[in-house]
């Protein structure tokens, strides 16, 4: 009522319409109206005082509305009704109104009704949550820009990592990758050490990398963020599901990052990225007036210190779990990379935890196998005892062995085990194997007899040697063919008929 109150006061001026109207207070014919009325109510005495508000407001009356017409769409307000308390959209309602109620409006009246049902609904009431010092932290992902990946060898989009504490508003930022479960325990690393400090407990959504199962009463933690929280002392408390008003800190605090640091700055690498991220956090975001404590973060964060729980004296070995299946060739996966088991648990599933540095297998609880950390996909890590035995058996014998296997029966044997190997043309590591181990059902005497004649004859081949064993040419006196160069003549090549047919008789001639 104060347009009219002061409407009247021009008019006991003596002002004019036209005035009122230049004075933007009223239009002229509103004015005249007005100016009718109070000379029939006596209002424009300057002796009298001004009416009151209510005495105003009774005599204009309440304001004419356009007369409206019956919407279309009012028999089908309880169906509009129910879908709206389910959060449908409008346009999804206008579709199924169109196409299973044969409603032939437009959407704009299905968006008029939503309105007014909408107005009809109490309004919600929500409450700010206020922390003390030290009380809790709230951690969040948001998108970061595009950025060229070196190991990747193409462009990938960065997210970006803030956790802020939620009394002083001070932030740890950090732009990664991707949100795996190793890069979500090492940010929390890194942000515990910005900080120097941890706080009571850390306020979370529900991602994969730390809520295998979200629940508003029942949550599941991930094993690797539960050993986490036990290491450095705070306790996880996520956010009930589709509920992230609960961290509204941190979503505040995220939006911020994106809307002040990004924009004005070009970036060339990621650790550019960070360096400029903690430079902006220290010198702009740490010092500025905060919208809601009208402090800057950082002198808060001077109160705040010394409520936070101490760093552990020992930085705990964060670890992530991963479930692994024994593959035949006794080898479990993780990030690409293979690390060998015992053969006797192939095609079982067990446990592996990855640190930075070592991978440790676990059935059940007990630990089957550990290995350095590999760097690179591809990279294998195999332990000889983790393979059948026929497997460390085949790979124990190999050239070094053979050789000190044949020096230590004979010089023959290791004549012809130094030919088998130095073919240049057929890989004869087998049979080099198979003439060694014929020396534990023959002896290394007959073994070492039977090379002497294979070399004798110039044929230093794993079936000769079996051949001369077998028929126990080895046990009779090479004769003159001991004596003879291989190849000295042609006359070795001139064979009988009969020795065409039993060539295992040549041995023995």
């Amino acid at each position: 009522m104060f347009q009219y109150r002061a409407v009247l006061v021009r008019l006991r001026q003596g002002d004019t319409d036209r005035e009122i109207a230049r004075s933007r207070l009223m239009g002229r014919p509103k004015a005249a109206a007005l100016r009718a009325l109070a000379i029939e109510r006596g209002w424009l005495d300057p002796a009298a005082p001004l009416p009151e508000d209510a005495a105003i407001a009774e005599a204009i009356g309440s304001a004419r509305r356009a007369r409206s017409t019956v919407s279309s769409l009012e028999p089908l307000r309880e169906i509009v009704a129910r879908w709206a308390e389910r959060d449908v959209s409008g346009v999804a309602i206008h579709g199924v109104l169109r196409r299973e109620h044969g409603f032939a409006g437009s959407y704009s009246s299905v968006y008029r009704m939503l309105c007014s049902i909408g107005k009809n609904r109490p309004p919600e009431a929500t409450v700010p949550l206020v922390f003390a010092p030290g009380e809790a932290a709230q951690v969040d992902f948001g998108a970061g820009p595009t950025l060229f990946d070196p190991d990747a060898r193409r462009p990938r989009r960065t997210w970006c990592f803030v956790m802020t504490l939620c009394f002083s508003r001070h932030q740890y930022v950090e732009f990664v990758w991707d949100q795996s479960v190793p890069t979500w325990l090492g940010c929390h690393r890194r942000a515990f050490e910005w900080f120097a400090a941890v706080p009571e407990r850390v306020i979370i959504d529900n991602p994969k990398c730390a809520i295998t199962r979200a629940c508003s009463r029942d949550p599941l933690v991930q094993r690797a963020y539960a050993e986490a929280a036990c290491g450095y002392g705070f306790k996880i408390d996520p956010c009930p599901p589709a509920d992230p008003q609960k961290k509204g800190i941190v979503e505040a605090g995220v939006k911020y990052v994106k809307g002040n640091f990004l924009p004005t700055r070009s970036f060339r690498t990621l650790a550019d990225l960070n360096d400029q991220a903690r430079r902006w956090v220290m010198e702009e975001a740490g010092v500025r007036i905060h919208g809601t404590t009208r402090e800057p973060p950082l002198e808060r964060f001077a109160v705040e210190k010394p409520f936070l729980h101490a760093l552990p004296p020992i930085a705990p070995d964060l670890g992530s779990w991963h479930r692994v299946v024994v593959h035949r060739d006794c080898h479990v996966q993780q990030a690409r990379m293979l690390y060998s088991v015992p053969f006797t648990l192939v095609g079982k599933t067990l446990w592996l935890r990855a640190t930075d540095g070592a991978v440790s297998i676990y059935e059940d609880h007990r630990l089957v196998a550990t290995h350095a950390r590999g760097r690179k996909p591809g990279h294998r890590a195999t332990v000889r005892d983790h393979l059948p035995p026929e497997a460390r058996a085949f790979f124990a014998q190999d050239r070094a062995w053979c050789a000190n296997q044949a020096a230590a029966i004979g010089p023959a044997c290791t004549e012809l085990i130094a030919w088998l190997l130095a073919d240049r043309v057929v890989e004869r590591l087998r049979a080099a194997q198979g003439v060694l181990r014929m020396g534990s059902t023959y002896g290394a005497q007959r073994l070492e007899a039977a090379c002497a004649r294979a070399l004798a004859h110039a044929s230093p081949f794993y079936r000769t040697v079996k051949t001369v064993l077998i028929h126990g040419y080895d046990q009779q006196p090479l004769g003159d063919h001991a004596n003879r160069e291989p190849y000295a003549s042609a006359a070795r090549f001139a064979r009988d008929a009969d020795s065409l047919f039993h060539p295992e008789q040549s041995a023995h001639h």
